[in-house]
């Protein structure tokens, strides 16, 4: 049975709505999308909600308009501005030597519950990148396991509440409600990145209008992401203001002009700004050397950033460029050449069914990202922004199951939830005391939902949580 999402992704200079429906097999086919030019936002983050909205208005009426199909709630993209990432790890023990989902699921929640988040922030995703069974590492997928105990490292992407509030709001303001939202970033490397570059790892830049987002993915998750303040309408400004001419013109002279390649010594004509009547002569040069050096600025603010992350090694694919600014021509080379002739690829979203013509560009890489992220393109085990687990291998009985998980994620606030002293047992929710579980190194006790599985097989008692604890470690 084919099921119908509705993604918007929410940019610096464009709102972009798709509609696609995605069949059994996570097949997915792109049947409606709108573009609209980006208002009420400044660095891809809400800065006036009522503008906002229309903009969004217009690419989903438009999105609608096309698909033939009336939708009450949306996917939509966030930007890294306001966000903070942490690392974070979680540890359970396995009482029946076998790891099921149920074990999965909270060792995840112990990963967030040990993480110091602070109170005017919203976790985004949670995404596991090292599972530990026992005392091996860096296994792919510890579901059916055999082990005693189950360890995770995260990577935890969090943003201000303000900003997330301010952003349902708006989405909401247009018509549709908000059902899940994920970082931009994150959207532009499910789209552009393949197989070999999950694997050997890569970073991911997502170079816009106004904002560039880079996410570097190592060991089959996200690993670090970082916000710059900086995007291809730099250029249109730095143009304008050198050759004395409008924006718009400007803007005209770097799509028609812009390459990074040597330069011939012909002369444009161009109107004059102030007076639009009269018109002056610059030469090619200058465009060539005002456009050259933003371009280059910008490509040493990205070699800084992942310098910054501290995984410069783990990249044995390189970088992948993506976004509106990548039509530059020359950009690759330069880029080899400013990142220390690591691998760079310009990428545009891979093929999804359906795809329109227009969307075969760069620039959509986020848009295009959203529906592949419905289609199963998540990184398995990760806890979105409803608190609910995501996994690849969901059928109805485990959609259920994360169903009623997420109903019951809010009791469970890491955010919230007080240091626990070690002995005294501290539910977090009021259910019975059965269900509570050791489930940290240093015996915190926290409920995490429902572990029927589990309960049969643990006795009440706090003397064997401490028992286990002294076994355990």
């Amino acid at each position: 049975m084919k099921r119908t999402v509705l993604a918007i992704d929410i940019g610096s200079t464009k709102v972009c709505a798709l509609i696609a429906e995605i069949d059994d097999d996570n097949n997915a086919q792109i049947i409606g999308a709108g573009i609209s030019k980006a208002q009420g936002l400044r660095k891809g983050s809400i800065t006036n909600i009522e503008l906002a909205s229309k903009s969004i208005k217009s690419a989903l009426n438009d999105a609608k308009r096309v698909a033939g199909t009336e939708l009450r709630s949306a996917i939509v993209t966030i930007s890294g501005a306001y966000t903070k990432s942490l690392n974070s790890s979680g540890i359970v023990n396995i009482p029946n030597k076998e790891i099921t989902l149920n074990e999965i699921q909270r060792v995840m929640h112990t990963s967030l519950y040990n993480a110091n988040i602070p109170n005017e922030f919203e976790v985004l995703h949670a995404l596991p990148y090292n599972f530990k069974v026992d005392d091996q590492d860096f296994i792919e997928d510890p579901l059916g396991m055999n082990a005693s105990r189950l360890e995770v490292e995260t990577h935890i992407i969090t943003t201000q509440k303000s900003n997330l509030n301010n952003l349902r709001k708006a989405v909401k303001a247009a018509g549709v409600e908000v059902e899940s939202v994920v970082l931009s970033g994150y959207a532009s490397a499910i789209a552009v990145l393949n197989a070999d570059e999950k694997e050997l790892g890569a970073a991911v830049v997502d170079m816009g209008g106004n904002t560039s987002n880079i996410v570097i993915h190592s060991g089959h998750a996200i690993r670090y992401n970082d916000f710059l303040g900086v995007g291809s309408n730099h250029i249109t400004n730095d143009l304008s203001m050198a050759l004395h001419t409008p924006l718009h013109t400007a803007d005209n002279v770097k799509i028609n002009y812009g390459s990074l390649y040597a330069p011939s010594n012909d002369l444009i004509e161009l109107p004059v700004i102030g007076d639009e009547t009269s018109t002056h002569e610059v030469s090619l040069e200058v465009v060539h050397n005002v456009i050259y050096a933003r371009v280059e600025e910008t490509l040493m603010i990205i070699a800084q950033s992942i310098e910054k992350s501290g995984l410069k090694e783990h990249m044995g694919a390189g970088v992948v460029l993506t976004g509106g600014f990548t039509k530059i021509e020359g950009l690759r080379e330069l880029a080899v050449a400013i990142l220390d002739n690591m691998p760079v690829r310009l990428a545009k979203p891979t093929d999804v069914g359906g795809l329109f013509d227009t969307l075969r560009d760069p620039s959509y890489s986020g848009a295009v990202g959203l529906i592949k992220y419905m289609a199963d393109g998540y990184t398995p085990y990760e806890i979105d922004v409803n608190r609910r687990m995501r996994h690849a291998s969901e059928d109805s009985a485990v959609a259920h199951h994360t169903g009623a998980l997420s109903e019951e994620a809010p009791k469970f606030d890491p955010i919230a939830a007080p240091s626990i002293p070690t002995s005294t047992p501290t539910p977090t929710a009021p259910t019975p005391p059965a269900k509570e579980e050791k489930i940290t190194e240093t015996a915190k006790m926290v409920n995490i939902g429902s572990n029927k599985s589990v309960q049969s097989d643990q006795p009440n008692p706090i003397s064997k949580f401490w028992n286990w604890a002294t076994q355990l470690f």
